[in-house]
């Protein structure tokens, strides 16, 4: 007994609907795709904000160094402002010095400084006489610590005196930082730190340093070592308490960084002796070392992020990305397993079909209403979550526009067009699904005002004309419209000019009726006018060209169950023709 070709086919359908029925490996590649485009948008948002996190605390540790320059800068300005002083006045006393620092306002007008004095250089064959001026308004005055040497350099006048009394008299020149440091100026005419030393003034842990600017007889006018060196005058100074000089310079700043300041080694400053011990991160986010010049000394400022800094990093924005992918990646799985719950039902149906006519038109009427659930549940129950999405865009760019940032602007456009692409995708596949449900009866068309009517409903500028011959054809004019309106709306929106030239010839051959829609956009190129027949394929960006993808597919579907043929003509680089055949019908429409 042999089987039926019919039969036959039916085995072979059957076959596909129960593999259809199930999930095959193309929809769990999907899936995988899906996840892993999830998981590299999430790493992606992470690592770009990490990016900008570092970014941040490298400014915040420029910006730390940058203040301490402009505070030492304007120190060295004010101590040439006593060095100009003692260009006027090249001999001062003790109450003149104390009226000129009262009137500079310490305090107030240069916080962190200690102090502010004059240390003059003092020659061995002249120390009698310099101890009997400084003796006449101060009897009680002496150098300390004295040695027999050939110059001796002594802070001679200093203010505010109640913190700084120990150091009136003091030979700098004892020690070898102090010494160096006011060598290095005399030299150089340029104002010096010294390195670091234990102020006199203060404990044994107040660390700091000395700022010396030279004066000289005559003004700061030699221009070697030797004629400075016999000149100089003195220097004015001040000493810094490195811990007061820093809560000074950042006490104003809410700081997003704790701070360690070293000079060869030697610890100048460090947070975690002072009052901000208690934002020290123990892990700290970020870490830098930085070397910076300041007049003839280099110090290494060791910056971290602290606990203020962690707390403005933390973001759960990369989160959100990945529970909406994850969201996403649900519901085409969702998606998937209604598809194929849809095809097990309906080779549940199929399965119901018996060898009687009856039966079999029965299950066919029951298989037609299914579709047509299936159609309704595809425009509604899938469009409707997809409107929902886009409300819910529409109300977050309503209320957070302002505050959001402007990656997440723009990751909210680009759901936006997406969800947008995936509602004319649906409505494109309804009217696919519907191609030859449906027969429309053939009447007597007139090509030139069908086109031009479907030309002028469609969206295009002034600049775009078309022309079309007068001619007639019989065909269903639902089938028709359709053709002409996707044809000329794609030649509209993949065309790449402003002015767009259309023209539409119909002439009747034997047997058919040949339409030819040609353009002057961008061409196709040979190789890829199969796939433009494609579902879902488009030669252009998806964000550049709005469109699903189907509209060439669909033409092609219902000229094919009208028995037409549809091809393309370009050579690729300007104007496309789209030649379409068509079966002349034998009966005639009156």
């Amino acid at each position: 007994m042999t089987t039926s070709p019919d039969l036959q086919n039916g085995y072979h359908y059957r076959a596909k609907l129960v593999k259809a029925g199930r999930l095959q490996s193309a929809h769990w590649a999907i899936l995988g795709l899906s996840i892993l485009l999830t998981i590299i948008a999430w790493q992606f948002s992470r690592q770009q904000l990490e990016q900008k996190i570092e970014e941040r605390f490298n400014r915040e540790a420029a910006h730390v160094i940058e203040l301490v320059k402009e505070r030492m800068t304007l120190y060295e300005r004010f101590l040439w402002g006593a060095v100009a002083l003692n260009d006027v006045n090249n001999k001062l006393d003790n109450n003149e010095w104390k009226t000129y620092a009262d009137s500079l306002n310490l305090g107030k007008t240069y916080p962190g400084i200690h102090g502010i004095g004059i240390i003059y250089n003092i020659q061995a064959n002249g120390l009698d006489e310099y101890l009997r001026e400084q003796r006449i308004n101060r009897p009680e005055y002496n150098i300390h610590p004295f040695q027999e040497k050939y110059e001796y350099w002594p802070i001679t006048y200093i203010e505010p005196l109640a913190t700084n009394f120990k150091a009136v008299g003091l030979d700098v020149s004892f020690e070898s930082n102090r010494y160096n440091g006011i060598k290095k100026s005399r030299d150089s005419g340029l104002a010096k730190l010294t390195g670091p030393i234990a102020l006199v003034q203060g404990n044994k842990n107040n660390t700091g340093f000395l700022f010396y600017a030279p004066f000289y007889r005559g003004g700061n006018q030699y221009n070697t070592i030797a004629e400075r060196q016999e000149n100089i005058i003195g220097v004015s100074y001040a000493p810094f308490i490195m811990h007061k000089l820093i809560t000074a310079v950042l006490s104003d700043n809410n700081q997003l960084t704790s701070l360690k300041i070293t000079d060869q080694g030697v610890s100048l400053y460090d947070d975690e002796n002072h009052q901000a011990r208690n934002k020290i991160d123990a892990e700290p986010l970020f870490t830098t070392d930085i070397d910076a010049e300041f007049y003839g000394r280099v110090w290494t400022f060791h910056i971290t992020s602290n606990i203020d800094f962690r707390k403005g990093a933390e973001t759960s924005q990369p989160y959100y990305i990945l529970l909406g992918g994850i969201i996403i990646d649900l519901l085409i799985l969702a998606m998937f397993l209604f598809l194929a719950k849809a095809n097990r039902q309906a080779l549940v149906y199929a399965d119901r079909v018996t060898d009687e006519l009856n039966e079999k038109t029965i299950c066919l009427k029951k298989s037609n209403e299914d579709l047509e659930q299936f159609a309704y549940v595809a425009s509604h129950d899938l469009v409707s979550p997809l409107n929902a999405i886009q409300k819910l865009i529409s109300w977050i760019k309503e209320d957070c526009i302002e505050i959001l940032p402007e990656t997440t602007k723009t990751h909210l456009s680009l759901l936006e067009s997406r969800t947008q692409r995936m509602i004319n995708l649906l409505k494109d596949l309804l009217d696919y699904s519907r191609v030859g449900r449906v027969d429309f009866d053939a009447e007597l068309l007139q090509i030139k005002p069908l086109t031009n009517d479907i030309f002028a409903l469609l969206d295009h500028n002034t600049n775009t004309s078309l022309t079309v011959n007068d001619a007639k054809l019989i065909f269903p004019r639902v089938p028709f419209e359709i053709i002409m309106r996707n044809l000329i709306s794609n030649a509209i929106k993949h065309h790449d000019k402003e002015k767009i030239n259309l023209e539409v010839t119909l002439k009747e051959l034997p047997n058919y009726y040949q339409i030819c829609v040609q353009d002057d956009g961008p061409g196709i190129p040979p190789e890829l006018t199969n796939k433009a027949l494609e579902m879902f394929q488009t030669l252009q960006p998806r964000d550049k060209v709005e469109g699903s993808g189907m509209g060439l597919s669909l033409i092609v579907k219902i000229i094919e169950h009208y028995r037409g043929k549809l091809s393309i003509e370009s050579d690729g680089i300007r104007g496309t023709k789209v030649i379409i055949l068509l079966p002349i019908p034998n009966n005639t429409v009156g």
